[in-house]
């Protein structure tokens, strides 16, 4: 390779909110690091964490149900619950930190309060929400927790879901006032806003082609400069993919042994938004119901509340698809490109062991926009077809990999970090639930790839970040205190009213 810029210490690749976060934990650990991001597209935010590519955002485990299930004995397992919403503690904590020491601003404009709940219809699952209720209440990262099966309570709740349901069946609810809704394209705008005030240089429309291991383990990127089209090469120690759907074409590249026996899965997705503002004010919660049987983790059908470019917003879905693209803005030729030699028998284990998820996604993009209305009208049932629209979300690659107890070509529904041994290059794959524990994963990644300086760094992450290390779930009075003190910095007591 010619024309080798001057050497950097870090690169982080793609500028979404997983870069956002590296980059800043970095600055406040690091700030005589050099960092240079890349970003094929022209803005940071603008893929995978981008408020119109995701609908669920402020992923903590208050509602959604996937993360509790019922075991053979009938008691509830909230483990994974605890974990996510301990995660999300992290994230908490560490905006918080960027507010108080002004490197972020006004930050309503990323993160509100807004109540969330779990709605359920049935015998079955009212039991299984009352169980998981009794569960999660004695833990106090769920503590105000509430649960009803009163028609009327519910009423009370959410007037837009209750408004002209017919009461054939039981249904119940939970609700919890201390959920939040995050922008996290907001978000992601702001760091990298502060991340070009501490000289980290963003480069905006290059696409990074090739990344080559030299021979004193530092690492070559071939960069593609979009808008001048030019190819450039620069060299990093370090180097983080962070490329959302992108990432998986990355790290192959890379060659590292790690990078072997990972497959990508990509589902697309649709959500309905509201268009009517007098049915978008009847509303102010998340509300997350149950998957139906048989259909995957990412199909819980959920009604938000979200705040986009200040506005407020209702968004229903998800509707999954299938896109052989990687990214939103990717190739068709994704998929087939990520097959190799060394993963062609995990991906085809996994086409085997799929067939239920494959004729879902055949059903879900066969399905028409009456079709979509029936399952929106579950929720609300009076929902009105002229009043929402149909909007492409952001494209997610499960990933693919072989598992010790569950076999070769398991799909993973969760986030994944791939590095390499020596710690020089690390990679983010995997979805949900992804952006709300970026700063849990980017810790991960600083721990596991500079091992060294982890040790010097610890006092300030515990500076940065207070409960790091420690089991808020086991902690009331230091959960009390964190969650009061990041509810007050983070402007989280402002209380909408709810109906006008």
């Amino acid at each position: 390779m010619n024309n080798i810029q001057k050497k950097t210490d870090v690169i982080l690749i793609g500028a979404g909110v997983m870069s956002a976060t590296l980059g800043s934990l970095l600055k406040e650990l690091a700030p005589e690091w050099e960092i240079k991001v890349f970003e094929k597209l022209a803005n940071a935010g603008e893929e995978s964490s981008n408020e119109w590519n995701n609908a669920g955002t402020g992923h903590s485990a208050l509602c959604e149900l996937n993360y509790t299930y019922e075991k053979s004995d009938g008691s509830i397992d909230i483990n994974k619950a605890i974990k996510i919403n301990e995660q999300f503690q992290l994230s908490r904590q560490f905006w918080s930190y960027l507010v108080n020491s002004n490197i972020i601003r006004n930050p309503q404009e990323f993160i509100r309060p807004i109540p969330h709940m779990s709605f359920v219809k049935g015998e079955a699952n009212v039991s299984f929400l009352k169980k998981r209720f009794k569960a999660l209440s004695k833990i106090p990262l769920f503590q105000g927790m509430e649960f009803s099966d009163d028609p009327e309570q519910l009423m009370e709740w959410f007037p837009l879901i209750m408004e002209g349901r017919k009461l054939n069946e039981p249904i119940a609810a939970t609700k919890i006032e201390s959920g939040t809704d995050v922008n996290f394209g907001a978000l992601t705008r702001k760091l990298f806003a502060h991340l070009e005030n501490k000289n980290v240089e963003v480069h905006y429309k290059h696409s990074v082609k090739n990344i080559i291991r030299t021979s004193d383990g530092s690492w070559n990127l071939e960069v593609h400069d979009i808008e001048n089209d030019k190819i450039k090469y620069h060299n990093a120690k370090f180097v983080f993919i962070g490329a959302g759907g992108g990432s998986l074409p990355l790290l192959q590249k890379t060659g590292i042994p790690e990078s072997k026996n990972i497959g990508g899965f990509p589902v697309s997705g649709l959500f309905m938004v509201c268009s009517n503002p007098d049915v978008v004010k009847q509303h102010h919660a998340k509300v997350y119901g149950k998957a139906k049987v048989g259909a995957p983790p990412m199909s819980v059908p959920h009604l938000d509340t979200r705040y986009i470019d200040n506005q407020k917003s209702l968004l229903f879905g998800p509707f999954a698809g299938f896109s052989p693209r990687f990214l939103k803005t990717g190739s068709v030729f994704d998929l087939v490109g990520s097959i190799k030699p060394y993963n062609i028998l995990t991906m085809l284990a996994a086409g085997v062991k799929e067939m239920g998820l494959t004729k879902y996604l055949i059903q879900q993009v066969l399905l028409s926009n009456e079709k979509r209305m029936e399952q929106l009208r579950e929720f609300i049932p009076d929902a009105k077809s002229e009043d929402w629209d149909v909007i492409v979300a952001g494209q997610r690659v499960q990933v693919i990999k072989n598992h010790e107890i569950e076999g070769k070509g398991t799909l993973q529904f969760g986030t994944e970090v791939v590095n390499s041994a020596d710690g020089s290059i690390a990679a983010l794959l995997g979805a949900s639930p992804g952006a709300s524990t970026a700063v849990h994963v980017m810790l991960e990644v600083l721990e596991k790839c500079f091992p060294q300086q982890w040790k010097t760094w610890e006092q300030k992450i515990k500076e940065m970040i207070p409960s790091y290390g420690i089991s808020l779930a086991e902690d009331r009075e230091l959960f009390e205190h964190i969650h009061t003190s990041t509810t007050e910095t983070l402007n989280l007591n402002e209380d909408e009213p709810v109906y006008s």
